[in-house]
Parts: structure tokens; sequence; C-alpha cells
């Protein structure tokens, strides 16, 4: 078993979490990946309502009595949803680790912290991790260039962000962007992290919630099959390669703005991919991970497969390179 900061945190077995995902992060999977020993999020935003929201938490309490949080991303919108009511619902359901992301968290992490829950912040710089741990988060998951969604505008890869955070974070740290197996985790923990974050992987397991042809889409891609929408807007989202993404990133080279490509990127598009299989059907967020999955698995035998071989990687391979200088031959 291994055990970190983050484990300590948090109150569960495995340094391996599954963080929110628009449409994805729903109660099936997340406890799933709870029963498995490890640290699941129910995405606050894919439901419609906060009220939505409670009887999904409470969906989630049927199948799973071991700890599980909620993810709130806070983001720029025309019209912004109602914030402070997912935040009340989320308190009052008793959920005790929220997975913060966006913009500047301040009032949500006072009003968290006030009702004892824990939170982890999304950054994708050291510059707003260390701002995040100045406003009291419990704890950073750090997003590399590689990862799915928004990986922020300094296109800096995990090999260097995740030890350059662990140099100035004091917080525990979890490892975001390009992680789906046992050389991953131990990689992660080898670099100054306590813990990894997997979303691409987790798409592609038996309780995942979108269709099985998305799944076997994504152990067919390999690690080119991404696109960098917005890329002209400064925000940045990495997205699978597909019809719909090639074309809004030939109308981006053009000039086009926002208005122009609005109706392709629609929300309601992505979820139909879901829904349909048809993975044309509009933009869907999977990142350049896609390269290292191989299989479906359920979140049970995924995530105990990769406890397993991270702990014989460090045991066997590891260990077995130290060797002992040999005394030179006495005289």
């Amino acid at each position: 078993m291994l055990q970190t900061r983050f484990t300590k945190l948090v109150g569960v077995e495995h340094p391996i979490v599954q963080g929110g995902m628009q449409w994805v992060g729903r109660a099936e999977l997340v406890a799933a990946v709870a029963n498995a020993g490890a640290l699941g999020f129910i995405t606050a935003l894919t439901q419609p309502t906060p009220e939505d929201l409670t009887r999904e938490i409470a969906r989630c309490r049927d199948l799973t009595d071991k700890p599980f949080g909620v993810n709130l991303t806070i983001l720029p919108a025309i019209k912004p949803p109602p914030y402070a009511e997912y935040r009340a619902a989320i308190i009052e359901a008793g959920i005790k680790v929220v997975e913060t992301a966006g913009n500047k968290p301040q009032e949500h992490v006072d009003e968290f912290k006030k009702h004892g829950v824990k939170v982890v912040h999304k950054c994708t710089s050291v510059r707003h991790a260390l701002s995040a741990e100045r406003m009291g988060v419990d704890a950073i998951s750090i997003d590399g260039f590689e990862c799915a969604g928004h990986p922020g505008e300094d296109d800096t890869p995990g090999l260097i962000l995740i030890p350059a955070a662990a140099n100035k974070v004091k917080i525990p740290m979890i490892a975001s962007g390009g992680f789906a197996d046992a050389r991953g985790l131990v990689a992660a923990l080898a670099l100054g992290a306590d813990g990894i974050n997997m979303g691409t992987r987790f798409m592609a397991t038996k309780e995942s919630p979108i269709h099985q042809l998305i799944k076997e889409k994504i152990v067919a891609n390999d690690e080119r099959e991404t696109e960098l929408i917005f890329r002209t807007m400064r925000n940045t989202s990495r997205v699978a390669k597909n019809e719909i993404s090639s074309k809004v990133v030939a109308m981006e080279k053009e000039g086009a703005k926002f208005e122009d490509i609005r109706e392709l990127v629609a929300g309601a598009r992505g979820k139909m991919v879901y829904a349909t299989g048809n993975s044309d059907e509009g933009i869907w967020s999977a990142g350049q991970v896609q390269g290292l999955i191989q299989d479906i698995p359920s979140c049970g035998e995924l995530i105990s497969r990769i406890v397993r071989e991270a702990e014989a990687i460090i045991r066997g391979r590891l260990e077995g390179m130290i060797v002992q200088p040999q005394r030179e031959a006495a005289e």
C-alpha cells in the first residue's frame, strides 16, 4: 500500500484521484472509484441545478460508503451558474472534500473551510499554485500541458511543472495530465507529488457513463489524437481530434472569433458525443495520454493494477538498480 500526505489528508487508501469531468463525473463512476480505495469527484455543473446535485450526491452515497468529493469549476460565463447555491448544496450534503478549478476561488475556499471541507485547487502554473496555497486551500492539483481540458497558456509539460511546483508548494500536491498507469504514478511520486489525478484514463473504464464507442475510440487513438482549440483566444483547451476540432483550429488560423465558432463548440453537442457514440458529433475532452490507454477495465481492476505494479516498480526495478560499490581488495 502506498501512503502519502494526500491519502492521509483525505482519508483514502490509494494516492489516485478521478477529477471532475464535464458530463462524465457522475455517481456510478465516482462510487466505483471510491469503492476501489481512490478518490472520485462528482462534477457539480454537470447537474442542471443545485437540487439535482443534491440528488446525485445521495445516489452516490447509495453506491458507496467510502469518501468521495465534488468538483466545482468556476469559469467566466455570459450567464454564470448560481455558484453559491451549488456550494451550499455541497456543504449541506456533508461532503468533506471539494476540487475547485478556474478563477480565484477565495470566496468558495473561505466558505468551505468554515464548514470543515477540505479544498483541492486545480492549477496550471506554479504562481497560481502558490496563490491558492496563500488562500488557504489544503492541497494542489497541478496540471501539465499534456492534460485534457484547460492546460493554461504557459505550455509547461508535467516533467518540468511538477518538480518546479514541488520545489515551492508546501501543502500536498497531486500531479495531473498524462497519467494512466503505474509508471506514471511512480514518476509523479519521484518528481515530488503526493499522488496522481486521472481523467481520460477513467473515461475508458466499465463504469464510465459514456458510450462504449467513445471508450473504444480512446483506446484506438494514439498520443497525437488531440487538438488545442481556443489558442487565439488565450483560453486554450485540449480536446479529442475530430472533424469539428480540426475545423475550429483551421477557422482560428483564418482569424475566426468566438461568435464564429460558438455553434461548433456548444456543450450540448459535446454531451451528444457521449450519448450517441458518434465521436465527430461535437467537441469532447481527451488528453495525450490516450496513447497509453490500451483497455477498458473496471475502476477496481484499474486502480488495483496501478498500485500493484507501482509497488513492483519501486521494490523491484528501482531498488534493484541500487548496488553497493565493491570495496577495493585489501592489499
